[in-house]
């Protein structure tokens, strides 16, 4: 299919923006989008930066009824470590993105508007489906992730309400140019957050299509508005490895809170940028060690398991004493006593069971999921 006719085929499944993500523009017949950084302001008959959010006759409408990814994922592979250990989550998402990154991977569906070579099909659903679906596998948790979660925040609240109605517990994986308002519009039907944090030179981040300070923002906001917040870093070598950015990063997310785990993960070869190498091992401790020097609480390396020792498990920090071992996706041991470090008592930071299973319950590697 050609990018036209998907074009035209996205258009066909719309649904009127949440008017939380939408203002009236300053032109006549014209609107302002609200649902992330960008803040486009759309002509009749226009779409904004991320392709799929549009005006029609003075009105926005957005992505609705379809899925582009459906996946039982561990929850470590989100990542998030502090959320329900060792579950699986049933991961949905759409089409497009509000970035351009060169090194995203997951290209075919973030830049299926953009670029002639992603070829991603929708499958079209309802919300009740796929909260079923979530119930079905077990999963205790469903996150909208594979493009932009915000661009298409207003039909994934629809899925968080049926999850919700069935106990699944919601969250966003995101680059995190979020907005004000599309964070108190998430926030009654979403308890978790992962952020990108793709370095911290604001000329680098542009070339990707955000803004620093935007994102820094949101984590900021995040953790204000109560969501559970862990923020990722892929290493790039050559874009976002030296020790400047390592210590701008680590100081900023100890100085929001020590409590933010901070993923530094490893790079690989991906879309239109083929030439760096492979992310070496020394080059993801070395931003663990930093993490740990400004005072982050909870650091991991990630993308090379079993490589980076004894850095992929969780430790308290009141007694330094190990309480989950992984390797990888995979919990080996679970040893948390509901939210209580086993050896010292202390409250760990996360999102906790009382009765947690002792390691991972799924096989451990992600199941496609057929509508």
């Amino acid at each position: 299919m050609d990018k036209t006719s998907l074009k035209e085929l996205l258009y066909e499944h719309t649904m009127p923006s949440a008017p939380e993500l939408v203002q009236s523009g300053e032109e006549e017949g014209s609107v302002r989008c609200v649902a992330c950084g960008h803040r486009c302001l759309i002509r009749d008959g226009r779409a904004g930066v991320c392709k799929v959010r549009f005006n029609q006759d003075g009105e926005l409408r957005v992505p609705a009824g379809y899925v582009a990814g459906l996946q039982v994922d561990p929850i470590e592979k989100k990542p998030f470590y502090h959320a329900y250990p060792g579950h699986d989550a049933l991961s949905f998402g759409m089409l497009g993105c509000d970035f351009h990154c060169s090194y995203c991977q997951n290209w075919v569906t973030s830049q299926a508007l953009r670029d002639k070579n992603a070829i991603a099909m929708p499958r079209f659903c309802s919300a009740e489906q796929l909260a079923g679906y979530a119930v079905r596998e077990n999963a205790p948790v469903a996150v909208s992730t594979y493009n932009e979660p915000l661009i298409t925040a207003d039909w994934a609240v629809e899925v968080f309400k049926a999850m919700r109605a069935r106990g699944v517990v919601c969250g966003f994986v995101s680059n995190g140019n979020a907005t004000p308002e599309a964070l108190d519009f998430l926030r009654p039907f979403a308890d978790l957050y992962k952020i990108d944090l793709k370095g911290f030179d604001d000329k680098k981040y542009r070339k990707l299509g955000g803004v620093l300070a935007n994102v820094l923002k949101a984590i900021e906001m995040t953790k204000e508005r109560g969501f559970w917040v862990e923020v990722v870093t892929l290493i790039v070598p050559g874009f976002n490895d030296n020790e400047e950015e390592f210590r701008g990063m680590a100081k900023f997310l100890a100085g929001v809170s020590r409590d933010i785990p901070w993923h530094v993960t490893a790079f690989h070869p991906d879309y239109k940028m083929t030439d760096p190498p492979r992310t070496e091992t020394e080059q993801l401790i070395r931003a663990y060690d930093i993490g740990k020097e400004e005072g982050l609480h909870f650091v991991y390396p990630g993308n090379l398991p079993g490589m980076v020792s004894e850095r992929e498990h969780t430790y308290c920090p009141g007694c330094n004493g190990v309480l989950i071992r992984r390797r990888g996706f995979y919990v080996l041991e679970n040893r948390m006593r509901g939210a209580q470090c086993p050896d010292c008592e202390m409250q760990v930071p996360g999102v906790w069971e009382e009765h947690a299973p002792k390691h991972s319950t799924g096989v451990g590697l992600p199941r496609a999921m057929n509508i």
